[in-house]
């Protein structure tokens, strides 16, 4: 099997980031802060082993579906009970390291149009500011009705995945141009605010209105990546570091799945796939929704 740039990429970071660990874990060990370390990890219900599961299965589902991330993330997390801005805040950490190496690697194939990221990155960084400073405020007093809100976006987005699954096929037609400042701005207040959703608002968008597939996918990457950063940085400033040990379980799983997610591309069955994320993210909200309001 002839292995492409983008996944021997991928697997390096794989194996450098599996030998930064295992260091990490002898020196642990032999300094006796190993066991330690587990009773940490233990904290919250074990919540440490979920978000690892979560990011296997929102890398998997973002490598298949080319989107999807932070929407499985953040409907999980309401799901749980966190509250919402901790929801959008821990994503956005954990997914700067993930955007990155996937920036990286779209450089590197050269899929990325400058003028295109730039028209796109410099909105959405003022549309996530302000969508983050929003949720920081909203969240914190107002938790129950944008739970709420957020759980009816997510429903939406649910919807939207599920009926990808019964599209048909059809040619592609010159469709009005694209408002790309706009398309950025909102893109970047729904992805701060929501948690997720720059994907298929974005990068969706570009595509359906005839930009060529490769450059869409690698410039809103690279984009997304841009706002992601401002968004974790903003609610750094504003909330400070806030469940560590979520981040740090969204982010390990999705370490270890990303080198193997292109592979699994070609393997999984993409209209299932839209099928059963869809219907799981459309469960999941609804409950999170009758909980809020009931």
């Amino acid at each position: 099997m002839v292995i492409s740039r983008k996944v021997q990429f991928r697997l390096n970071v794989f194996f450098v980031t599996i030998a930064l660990l295992s260091v990490v874990a002898f020196t642990m060990y032999e300094l006796g802060y190993l066991d330690e370390l587990f009773t940490v990890l233990a904290k919250d219900n074990y919540i440490f082993y979920w978000m690892m599961l979560v990011g296997v299965l929102a890398e998997i589902v973002a490598g298949s579906m080319g989107m999807g991330y932070g929407v499985i993330c953040t409907t999980t997390l309401l799901f749980l009970g966190i509250p919402p801005h901790a929801v959008s805040a821990s994503i956005h950490s954990a997914e700067s390291f993930t955007t990155a190496a996937g920036s990286i690697s779209h450089i590197r194939l050269k899929n990325v149009s400058k003028s295109l990221v730039k028209r796109l990155a410099i909105p959405a960084v003022f549309g996530a500011v302000i969508g983050a400073v929003s949720l920081t405020y909203l969240g914190e007093y107002y938790s129950k009705i944008t739970k709420t809100i957020i759980s009816f976006y997510t429903l939406y987005l649910g919807i939207q995945i599920l009926s990808n699954a019964f599209k048909n096929k059809q040619d592609k037609k010159l469709r009005r141009k694209t408002n790309l400042t706009r398309l950025g701005v909102i893109g970047g207040f729904i992805d701060s605010f929501a948690g997720g959703g720059w994907g298929p608002l974005v990068t969706g968008t570009l595509i359906k209105n005839s930009f060529t597939p490769r450059f869409a996918v690698g410039s809103s990457t690279v984009a997304k990546f841009i706002l992601t950063l401002t968004a974790a940085i903003t609610f750094i400033f504003t909330l400070g570091i806030q469940h560590w040990n979520i981040i740090l379980g969204l982010l390990i799983g999705g370490i270890f799945t990303a080198p193997f997610s292109a592979i699994l591309t070609a393997k999984l069955p993409v209209k299932s796939m839209f099928i059963i994320i869809g219907t799981l993210v459309i469960v999941m909200s609804s409950i999170t929704i009758y909980k809020s309001v009931f």
